[in-house]
């Protein structure tokens, strides 16, 4: 990974393009500066749809205010928070907007992030429904002001079986999309709710070393 030269002095970066879905909803408002969200709709190769909530400034809007079913590209980083929802705790992931274009007729979907961590969580090896095997992954980034954000990931094949060896303070380097799904989440009181859960979908898993690097790579991370 070392040889993608544009994310080289870069530790966290997205590149996501696809349909304003909602509406902008006021977040928060920092040191003056208010706060927006929205869901962005990136579609795949096989048609599904992820939706990924946005965070924007109302700085990068102000002179070309969003509306539903616009196109947009956006740059800028994975970012996450925690939120007190009914008594639990809950991971907020969202693609944090440094940088905006808006396009009123030209439709086109990129869906790219690029991350350099430490892996802050023992690895979870699993089966997915269709057979394959998969690792849950947690990445601690740093960002300024000594804050961290603690990014779900998602290996597939051989990424997984890899990285189902890694120990707690790795350094890594993962390429790959940030994705949506819902699952069956069982209460306790025996009911199951639907949820939904975002996640950086590896591509390309690179672990560092002081000398040499092994880079990992599966061509195909998407299961819908």
């Amino acid at each position: 990974m070392k040889n993608t030269t544009d994310n080289i002095y870069e530790t966290n970066k997205a590149i996501v393009a696809g349909m304003v879905k909602t509406p902008l909803k006021f977040s928060h408002k920092t040191y003056g500066e208010a706060f927006y969200t929205f869901t962005l709709g990136i579609e795949r190769r096989s048609g599904y749809v992820d939706e990924i909530n946005v965070m924007i400034s109302e700085r990068l809007i102000y002179e070309s205010p969003l509306a539903e079913d616009d196109f947009v590209e956006i740059t800028g980083q994975v970012r996450t928070y925690n939120e007190n929802v009914d008594g639990r705790n809950k991971l907020n992931v969202v693609i944090f907007a440094r940088e905006i274009l808006i396009n009123k007729d030209i439709i086109y979907y990129e869906n790219y992030v690029f991350l350099e961590g430490f892996l802050c969580k023992p690895p979870i090896k699993r089966t997915s429904p269709l057979g394959r095997d998969i690792c849950d992954l947690m990445i601690a980034v740093n960002r300024m002001y000594n804050k961290s954000d603690y990014i779900p990931c998602i290996a597939w094949g051989r990424n997984a079986n890899y990285a189902e060896k890694l120990s707690v303070g790795t350094k890594i380097y993962i390429e790959g999309r940030i994705q949506s799904r819902e699952y069956k989440k069982k209460l306790e009181d025996g009911s199951c709710e639907m949820r939904k859960a975002f996640e950086v979908s590896v591509l390309r898993l690179e672990e560092g070393f002081d000398e040499e690097d092994t880079e990992y790579t599966d061509a195909e991370p998407e299961e819908d």
